[in-house]
């Protein structure tokens, strides 16, 4: 009998990440985090690790430095996630920048510049 894979670690990815981007909508009054949007959670199939995917508006320098005031308040953050999630053990937060949404804004730009160029 073939055990049936679990949906938990996608299912507890997925509220980690609503309550992540409840909480940075709001509540952060760190003013190095700036413009930020959860684009996607992974965790790990023991449920003790999360990686949070941000993606950051502005400069590398403001992303960066949005990418350090999320790395301070992943504790806090950890917390909250506690609060709200009834979960035996939440699981540590990892930040890192989603770059995805910036490249296919750069390839679209691309393809523009060659339409143009073509036509």
């Amino acid at each position: 009998m073939t055990q049936r894979p679990s949906h938990r670690p996608e299912r507890v990815a997925e509220a980690i990440r609503q309550t992540v981007a409840e909480f940075l909508t709001g509540n952060v009054r760190d003013p190095r985090v700036g413009f930020v949007t959860v684009t996607a959670v992974e965790v790990s199939g023991d449920l003790g690790h999360a990686r949070v995917r941000v993606s950051v508006m502005g400069s590398e320098e403001e992303k960066a430095k949005s990418l350090e005031g999320l790395m301070s308040a992943a504790r806090f953050l950890r917390a909250q996630v506690a609060k709200e999630l009834p979960l035996r053990t939440t699981p540590e937060l990892h930040f890192e920048l989603d770059r995805g949404l910036e490249h296919a804004q750069r390839i679209d730009q691309v393809l523009r510049k060659l339409k143009e160029g073509a036509g």
